[in-house]
Protein backbone atom coordinates (compact mmCIF):
# COMPACT_ATOMS: atom_id res chain seq x y z
CA UNK A 1 0.00 0.00 0.00
CA UNK A 2 1.37 3.44 -0.88
CA UNK A 3 2.14 5.99 1.82
CA UNK A 4 -0.56 8.31 0.46
CA UNK A 5 -3.26 5.64 0.67
CA UNK A 6 -2.36 4.85 4.30
CA UNK A 7 -2.85 8.43 5.47
CA UNK A 8 -6.07 9.05 7.38
CA UNK A 9 -7.99 12.28 7.86
CA UNK A 10 -6.91 15.02 10.28
CA UNK A 11 -6.41 13.37 13.68
CA UNK A 12 -8.59 14.11 16.71
CA UNK A 13 -6.93 15.63 19.81
CA UNK A 14 -5.68 12.91 22.12
CA UNK A 15 -5.60 10.30 19.36
CA UNK A 16 -2.34 8.40 18.91
CA UNK A 17 -0.87 8.82 15.46
CA UNK A 18 2.11 8.26 13.22
CA UNK A 19 2.55 11.28 10.96
CA UNK A 20 4.69 11.41 7.79
CA UNK A 21 6.83 14.57 7.99
CA UNK A 22 6.91 15.15 4.25
CA UNK A 23 7.50 18.91 4.63
CA UNK A 24 10.79 18.32 6.48
CA UNK A 25 14.04 16.69 5.39
CA UNK A 26 17.52 15.70 6.53
CA UNK A 27 20.94 17.07 5.60
CA UNK A 28 23.80 14.91 6.86
CA UNK A 29 27.20 16.31 7.81
CA UNK A 30 29.96 13.74 8.28
CA UNK A 31 33.71 13.72 8.62
CA UNK A 32 36.66 14.53 10.83
CA UNK A 33 35.91 18.26 10.89
CA UNK A 34 32.10 18.09 10.86
CA UNK A 35 31.76 19.53 14.38
CA UNK A 36 34.19 22.37 13.66
CA UNK A 37 32.44 23.21 10.39
CA UNK A 38 29.05 23.40 12.09
CA UNK A 39 30.40 25.31 15.09
CA UNK A 40 31.55 28.12 12.80
CA UNK A 41 28.30 28.36 10.87
CA UNK A 42 25.43 27.68 13.24
CA UNK A 43 23.88 29.34 16.30
CA UNK A 44 24.02 26.09 18.30
CA UNK A 45 26.74 25.08 20.71
CA UNK A 46 27.52 21.99 18.65
CA UNK A 47 29.38 20.31 21.50
CA UNK A 48 26.03 19.94 23.31
CA UNK A 49 24.82 17.53 20.61
CA UNK A 50 26.40 14.35 21.92
CA UNK A 51 23.62 11.85 21.32
CA UNK A 52 21.37 12.81 24.22
CA UNK A 53 20.43 16.38 23.32
CA UNK A 54 19.35 17.72 19.92
CA UNK A 55 19.48 21.54 20.01
CA UNK A 56 17.57 23.85 17.75
CA UNK A 57 19.84 25.96 15.60
CA UNK A 58 19.93 28.30 12.62
CA UNK A 59 22.23 29.38 9.82
CA UNK A 60 22.51 33.08 9.00
CA UNK A 61 23.93 35.52 6.52
CA UNK A 62 26.61 37.97 7.62
CA UNK A 63 23.75 40.40 8.32
CA UNK A 64 22.14 37.95 10.75
CA UNK A 65 19.21 36.97 8.54
CA UNK A 66 18.28 33.31 8.57
CA UNK A 67 19.12 31.07 5.64
CA UNK A 68 17.52 28.15 7.48
CA UNK A 69 16.49 27.11 10.95
CA UNK A 70 16.94 23.50 11.92
CA UNK A 71 17.34 20.89 14.61
CA UNK A 72 20.74 19.30 15.04
CA UNK A 73 21.46 15.85 16.40
CA UNK A 74 24.46 13.58 16.53
CA UNK A 75 24.17 10.07 15.10
CA UNK A 76 27.69 9.03 16.09
CA UNK A 77 31.15 10.55 16.37
CA UNK A 78 31.79 12.77 13.33
CA UNK A 79 28.24 12.18 12.04
CA UNK A 80 25.43 14.76 12.43
CA UNK A 81 21.95 15.26 11.02
CA UNK A 82 20.14 18.54 10.45
CA UNK A 83 16.35 18.51 10.15
CA UNK A 84 14.85 21.51 8.35
CA UNK A 85 12.24 22.47 5.76
CA UNK A 86 12.56 20.21 2.75
CA UNK A 87 12.59 23.12 0.31
CA UNK A 88 15.72 24.53 1.99
CA UNK A 89 17.83 21.37 1.87
CA UNK A 90 19.47 22.14 -1.48
CA UNK A 91 20.28 25.76 -0.68
CA UNK A 92 21.75 24.95 2.76
CA UNK A 93 23.77 22.17 1.14
CA UNK A 94 25.20 24.67 -1.36
CA UNK A 95 25.95 27.18 1.40
CA UNK A 96 27.84 24.71 3.62
CA UNK A 97 29.55 23.05 0.67
CA UNK A 98 31.64 26.19 0.22
CA UNK A 99 33.34 25.49 3.57
CA UNK A 100 33.22 21.69 3.79
CA UNK A 101 36.51 20.92 1.94
CA UNK A 102 38.47 22.97 4.48
CA UNK A 103 37.15 20.78 7.31
CA UNK A 104 37.33 17.34 5.69
CA UNK A 105 33.55 17.16 5.92
CA UNK A 106 31.01 15.66 3.56
CA UNK A 107 27.41 16.81 3.05
CA UNK A 108 24.50 14.76 1.74
CA UNK A 109 20.77 15.34 1.42
CA UNK A 110 19.34 12.08 2.75
CA UNK A 111 16.28 11.14 0.73
CA UNK A 112 16.34 7.49 1.83
CA UNK A 113 15.63 8.15 5.52
CA UNK A 114 12.21 7.71 7.07
CA UNK A 115 11.07 10.83 8.94
CA UNK A 116 7.90 10.39 11.00
CA UNK A 117 6.09 12.11 13.85
CA UNK A 118 4.96 9.93 16.77
CA UNK A 119 2.05 11.29 18.85
CA UNK A 120 0.87 9.85 22.16
CA UNK A 121 2.68 8.60 25.28
CA UNK A 122 1.72 4.95 24.93
CA UNK A 123 2.61 4.89 21.23
CA UNK A 124 5.90 6.62 21.94
CA UNK A 125 6.83 3.96 24.48
CA UNK A 126 5.84 1.22 22.06
CA UNK A 127 7.99 2.67 19.29
CA UNK A 128 10.96 3.23 21.63
CA UNK A 129 10.72 -0.36 22.88
CA UNK A 130 10.56 -1.63 19.30
CA UNK A 131 13.89 0.02 18.51
CA UNK A 132 15.49 -0.78 21.87
CA UNK A 133 15.62 2.83 23.13
CA UNK A 134 14.66 4.76 26.23
CA UNK A 135 11.86 7.22 25.49
CA UNK A 136 13.18 10.83 25.74
CA UNK A 137 11.09 12.71 28.29
CA UNK A 138 12.20 16.33 27.85
CA UNK A 139 11.87 18.55 24.80
CA UNK A 140 14.82 18.44 22.39
CA UNK A 141 16.25 15.34 24.09
CA UNK A 142 17.25 12.38 21.96
CA UNK A 143 17.67 8.61 22.04
CA UNK A 144 19.62 6.42 19.60
CA UNK A 145 19.10 2.77 18.71
CA UNK A 146 22.05 0.47 19.35
CA UNK A 147 22.81 0.22 15.63
CA UNK A 148 22.62 4.05 15.35
CA UNK A 149 20.24 3.76 12.40
CA UNK A 150 17.30 5.25 14.29
CA UNK A 151 16.89 8.37 16.44
CA UNK A 152 13.89 9.46 18.50
CA UNK A 153 13.75 13.15 19.49
CA UNK A 154 11.16 14.72 21.83
CA UNK A 155 9.35 17.86 20.61
CA UNK A 156 7.27 20.26 22.72
CA UNK A 157 3.49 20.32 22.54
CA UNK A 158 0.20 20.01 24.36
CA UNK A 159 0.40 16.27 23.61
CA UNK A 160 3.49 14.06 23.95
CA UNK A 161 5.26 13.79 20.58
CA UNK A 162 8.55 12.70 19.07
CA UNK A 163 10.34 12.82 15.72
CA UNK A 164 11.47 9.41 14.50
CA UNK A 165 14.32 9.39 11.97
CA UNK A 166 15.45 6.03 10.65
CA UNK A 167 17.32 4.27 7.90
CA UNK A 168 15.28 1.20 8.81
CA UNK A 169 12.35 0.89 6.37
CA UNK A 170 10.39 -0.92 9.07
CA UNK A 171 9.93 2.53 10.63
CA UNK A 172 6.83 2.95 8.44
CA UNK A 173 5.06 -0.03 10.00
CA UNK A 174 6.89 -1.17 13.14
CA UNK A 175 6.06 -4.75 14.04
CA UNK A 176 3.03 -4.95 16.29
CA UNK A 177 2.22 -1.24 16.02
CA UNK A 178 -1.11 -0.96 14.24
CA UNK A 179 -1.56 2.82 14.20
CA UNK A 180 -2.77 4.48 10.98
CA UNK A 181 -0.79 7.31 9.44
CA UNK A 182 -2.30 10.74 10.02
CA UNK A 183 -2.47 13.82 7.80
CA UNK A 184 0.88 15.72 7.86
CA UNK A 185 -1.10 18.89 8.66
CA UNK A 186 -1.73 17.37 12.11
CA UNK A 187 1.96 17.75 12.95
CA UNK A 188 2.10 21.26 11.51
CA UNK A 189 -0.87 22.19 13.70
CA UNK A 190 1.02 20.97 16.77
CA UNK A 191 4.05 23.01 15.73
CA UNK A 192 1.85 26.11 15.46
CA UNK A 193 0.30 25.40 18.88
CA UNK A 194 3.86 25.11 20.21
CA UNK A 195 4.92 28.43 18.66
CA UNK A 196 7.45 26.65 16.45
CA UNK A 197 7.90 27.88 12.85
CA UNK A 198 10.18 26.38 10.21
CA UNK A 199 11.65 28.81 7.69
CA UNK A 200 10.77 28.08 4.05
CA UNK A 201 12.48 29.02 0.79
CA UNK A 202 10.36 32.14 0.24
CA UNK A 203 11.40 33.45 3.67
CA UNK A 204 15.18 33.10 3.32
CA UNK A 205 17.40 36.07 4.17
CA UNK A 206 14.54 38.11 5.66
CA UNK A 207 14.24 37.38 9.38
CA UNK A 208 16.54 37.59 12.36
CA UNK A 209 16.37 34.37 14.43
CA UNK A 210 14.69 36.33 17.25
CA UNK A 211 11.81 37.20 14.91
CA UNK A 212 10.97 33.47 15.04
CA UNK A 213 11.39 33.54 18.87
CA UNK A 214 14.39 31.28 18.38
CA UNK A 215 16.21 32.37 21.53
CA UNK A 216 13.04 31.73 23.60
CA UNK A 217 13.05 28.15 22.28
CA UNK A 218 16.72 27.62 23.14
CA UNK A 219 17.86 27.87 19.52
CA UNK A 220 20.65 30.43 20.05
CA UNK A 221 23.71 30.00 22.22
CA UNK A 222 24.98 33.38 23.42
CA UNK A 223 27.85 31.64 25.20
CA UNK A 224 29.63 30.19 22.16
CA UNK A 225 32.24 31.80 19.97
CA UNK A 226 31.81 33.39 16.58
CA UNK A 227 29.65 32.06 13.76
CA UNK A 228 28.40 33.71 10.61
CA UNK A 229 25.92 36.46 11.60
CA UNK A 230 26.71 36.13 15.32
CA UNK A 231 27.60 39.79 15.83
CA UNK A 232 24.28 41.06 14.46
CA UNK A 233 22.23 38.43 16.32
CA UNK A 234 23.98 39.19 19.62
CA UNK A 235 23.69 42.96 19.17
CA UNK A 236 19.95 42.68 18.48
CA UNK A 237 19.58 40.69 21.70
CA UNK A 238 21.70 42.77 24.06
CA UNK A 239 20.50 46.13 22.74
CA UNK A 240 16.84 45.12 22.57
CA UNK A 241 16.59 45.87 18.87
CA UNK A 242 14.11 43.14 17.91
CA UNK A 243 11.06 45.01 16.58
CA UNK A 244 9.17 41.99 15.26
CA UNK A 245 8.21 38.77 16.99
CA UNK A 246 6.46 35.50 16.22
CA UNK A 247 2.84 35.51 17.38
CA UNK A 248 0.16 32.83 17.39
CA UNK A 249 -3.34 33.62 16.16
CA UNK A 250 -6.61 32.20 14.86
CA UNK A 251 -8.32 33.28 11.66
CA UNK A 252 -11.92 32.52 10.68
CA UNK A 253 -11.24 32.31 6.97
CA UNK A 254 -12.94 30.49 4.13
CA UNK A 255 -9.57 29.65 2.61
CA UNK A 256 -6.11 29.03 4.05
CA UNK A 257 -4.02 32.24 4.14
CA UNK A 258 -0.94 32.02 1.94
CA UNK A 259 2.50 32.06 3.52
CA UNK A 260 3.58 35.69 3.29
CA UNK A 261 0.02 37.04 3.49
CA UNK A 262 0.00 40.50 5.08
CA UNK A 263 -1.51 41.11 8.52
CA UNK A 264 -3.06 44.60 8.78
CA UNK A 265 -4.31 46.70 11.68
CA UNK A 266 -7.67 48.51 11.76
CA UNK A 267 -6.15 51.40 9.82
CA UNK A 268 -5.16 49.11 7.00
CA UNK A 269 -1.47 49.38 7.81
CA UNK A 270 0.71 46.30 7.39
CA UNK A 271 1.99 45.15 10.80
CA UNK A 272 3.15 41.62 9.99
CA UNK A 273 2.98 38.57 7.78
CA UNK A 274 1.93 34.94 7.98
CA UNK A 275 4.80 32.43 8.22
CA UNK A 276 2.83 29.23 8.95
CA UNK A 277 -0.84 28.26 8.65
CA UNK A 278 -3.02 25.18 9.00
CA UNK A 279 -6.78 24.73 8.55
CA UNK A 280 -8.84 22.52 10.85
CA UNK A 281 -11.77 20.44 9.54
CA UNK A 282 -14.11 22.48 11.78
CA UNK A 283 -13.37 25.61 9.74
CA UNK A 284 -10.90 27.54 11.91
CA UNK A 285 -7.38 28.33 10.78
CA UNK A 286 -4.39 28.70 13.10
CA UNK A 287 -1.42 30.78 12.02
CA UNK A 288 1.97 31.93 13.16
CA UNK A 289 2.78 35.45 12.04
CA UNK A 290 5.78 37.71 12.49
CA UNK A 291 4.17 40.85 13.93
CA UNK A 292 5.38 44.27 14.95
CA UNK A 293 6.03 44.11 18.68
CA UNK A 294 4.43 47.54 19.01
CA UNK A 295 1.22 46.31 17.39
CA UNK A 296 1.13 43.19 19.59
CA UNK A 297 1.77 45.14 22.80
CA UNK A 298 -0.90 47.72 21.90
CA UNK A 299 -3.49 45.00 21.34
CA UNK A 300 -2.63 43.13 24.53
CA UNK A 301 -2.71 46.29 26.67
CA UNK A 302 -6.02 47.63 25.36
CA UNK A 303 -9.43 46.83 26.84
CA UNK A 304 -10.90 47.26 23.37
CA UNK A 305 -8.09 45.98 21.16
CA UNK A 306 -7.76 47.17 17.63
CA UNK A 307 -8.73 44.65 14.98
CA UNK A 308 -6.18 42.72 12.97
CA UNK A 309 -7.04 41.18 9.63
CA UNK A 310 -5.60 38.89 6.98
CA UNK A 311 -7.37 39.69 3.75
CA UNK A 312 -10.98 40.18 4.82
CA UNK A 313 -10.75 37.80 7.78
CA UNK A 314 -10.43 38.82 11.42
CA UNK A 315 -7.37 37.71 13.38
CA UNK A 316 -7.58 36.76 17.07
CA UNK A 317 -4.26 36.68 18.92
CA UNK A 318 -3.69 33.56 21.04
CA UNK A 319 -1.17 33.07 23.84
CA UNK A 320 2.15 31.41 23.14
CA UNK A 321 3.06 28.42 25.34
CA UNK A 322 6.36 30.03 26.38
CA UNK A 323 7.63 33.37 27.60
CA UNK A 324 9.53 35.68 25.28
CA UNK A 325 12.80 35.50 27.15
CA UNK A 326 16.22 34.04 26.53
CA UNK A 327 16.61 30.31 27.17
CA UNK A 328 20.22 29.15 27.02
CA UNK A 329 20.53 25.71 25.38
CA UNK A 330 23.28 24.96 27.88
CA UNK A 331 20.59 24.93 30.59
CA UNK A 332 18.35 22.56 28.62
CA UNK A 333 20.97 19.85 28.41
CA UNK A 334 21.11 19.51 32.19
CA UNK A 335 19.92 16.24 33.64
CA UNK A 336 21.29 14.03 30.85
Amino acid sequence: MSLEKQVTAFRDPGEAAIVPLSHLGILEVKGKGAETLLQGQTSAQVGLAKGGFAPLTCFCTAKGRMLANAQLWQVSAEHYRLMLSRDLLASLHRHLEKFAPFYQAELKVQDDLILMGIVGEALGREVAEHYGMELPGASWHQANSNDQRTQLVRHPGEEPRWVLCSGDKRALTPAGIATPLSDPASWQAMDIQSGLAWLTADQQDRFLPQMFNWEALGGISFKKGCYTGQEVVARAHFRGQVKKRLARARVMAESLPEIGAIVCNDEGKAVGEVVAAVAYPQGATDILAVLSTQASETIQASETPAALTVGNSAVELLPLPYAIERVDPESLVQGL
